[in-house]
């Protein structure tokens, strides 16, 4: 986590720009700003306890203001239930240094935090994930290195997903087609991101032979609170190094396997997922639906394989 004091809050802030993308070798990288859990909520001069919503547009400016000098943010986390102060540098250059090439043939400036965000309520953005409660053998899920009640599908490389049905909808929209999901690991407190390739044909049922859990029983459990972000539990660490030599952040593009897909078919599925995603966010601006209860009002605990489409309320 970034350095910096931490304030704690009984209420989660009612606005903040949710973190959905941290660039390598970025400032926010470098200030350990972390995906999914980290909400920008202010800047230094704001009061912590004031009840005032963020304001991008003047976060915007603020950032442009400090263009390589140091801006602290206020940045609430979901783990942590804290706003913490983050210092950070805005600048251009490390953009410039690791992507050349790729800027010179575009008009576009280069980010000065390297992050990608959205504004919505950190109270409920929390609330989609899919828990991994079983991995059949030899499936696309057990390949992809999904690990059964450790993991929490987050989001995919298009962002986040708003309701239960959306995920299971991209899953069959990718039959055949790298998915790159972002995967929470509970055990080792990281993120990463894993690649699945959905089929039929790998030998037993469903599109990734996983079964996942939706719904309030089935999200994210606080972790302790003398828990170091990123360590290793006390049960795992009694076990020696059969841990410690362990990758956590899974290359995408090694995941894939080497020689089943060309680049050009890769950055036409990566074109395909993004304007795909950008037709859903449309689509849902238009057509809001709450995503974790019923008419009724009752919260939905489910279990779900992609394939089948069957519920069972748990």
């Amino acid at each position: 986590m970034g350095a910096g004091q931490s304030t704690s809050h009984s209420h989660p802030p009612t606005r903040g720009l949710h973190v959905l993308r941290v660039t390598p070798s970025s400032p926010a990288f470098q200030a350990n700003i972390e995906a999914f859990f980290d909400f920008v909520v202010g800047f230094e001069g704001d009061s912590l306890s004031s009840d005032k919503e963020i304001d991008a547009s003047e976060l915007e400016k603020i950032v442009e203001s400090h263009e390589n000098r140091t801006l602290n943010l206020l940045v609430w986390n979901t783990k942590s239930q804290q706003t913490r102060v983050v210092p950070i540098i805005p600048s251009r250059v490390w953009s410039q240094r690791n992507n050349e090439p790729q800027q010179s043939a575009s008009n576009a400036q280069p980010s000065l935090l390297g992050l990608g965000m959205r504004l919505c309520h950190p109270e409920t953005a929390s609330d989609n994930v899919w828990h991994v409660l079983d991995v059949l053998e030899g499936s696309p899920a057990e390949s992809a290195g999904l690990v059964p009640m450790g993991d929490w599908i987050l989001g995919w490389s298009g962002g986040v997903l708003s309701a239960e049905n959306d995920f299971y909808d991209l899953v069959e929209a990718h039959v055949d087609k790298p998915l790159r999901v972002y995967v929470y690991s509970y055990a080792f407190d990281t993120l990463r991101e894993v690649v699945l390739i959905p089929n039929r044909h790998w030998g037993g049922e469903g599109l990734l032979g996983c079964i996942f859990g939706f719904g309030l029983l089935h999200r994210i459990p606080a972790q302790p609170d003398d828990r170091a972000p990123g360590t290793l539990p006390a049960e795992l660490q009694e076990q020696g190094d059969e841990y410690g030599g362990q990758d956590l952040f899974v290359p995408a593009d090694v995941e894939i396997g080497a020689g089943q897909h060309s680049p050009s078919q890769l950055a036409e599925w990566r074109q395909q997922e993004q304007e795909q995603w950008n037709r859903e966010v449309l689509t849902r601006s238009h057509h809001t639906q709450p995503a974790q209860t019923s008419s009724t009002g009752a919260v939905h605990n489910h279990t779900h394989d992609p394939l089948s489409r069957s519920h069972a309320t748990s």
